[in-house]
């Protein structure tokens, strides 16, 4: 089920990032009971890859449109990764590309 409150549109365009070469990190919960917070503090994350600037600015947009609040993007090879953070926002960003997936 998508969320009513984000344009279709919108949701079409994140759904097409996160199809092409997007994917999710989650918190390794043994990981977490090991180390402790202290010693891990990987959370869950949604990673969109734009291939420009222009690209980027495009998703970040969108990502806002839709009322995410996209973390501070950084270069990986020669693209950018836009990450979203929070088990919250990460389950609610699958929930709004499931069905507008191309």
């Amino acid at each position: 089920m998508s969320d009513p409150k984000i344009p279709r549109a919108v949701a079409t365009e994140l759904a097409g990032y996160f199809s092409r070469n997007g994917y999710v990190r989650q918190q390794d919960a043994k990981r977490l009971r090991t180390e402790g917070y202290e010693g891990y503090k990987k959370g869950d994350e949604v990673r969109l890859i734009a291939e420009t600037r222009r690209e980027l600015a495009s998703l970040r947009r969108a990502l806002q449109q839709a009322e995410f609040t996209p973390g501070k993007p950084f270069e990986k090879g020669k693209r950018w990764c836009q990450p979203i953070y929070g088990r919250e926002a990460v389950s609610r960003f699958l929930r709004v590309v499931e069905t507008r997936r191309p």
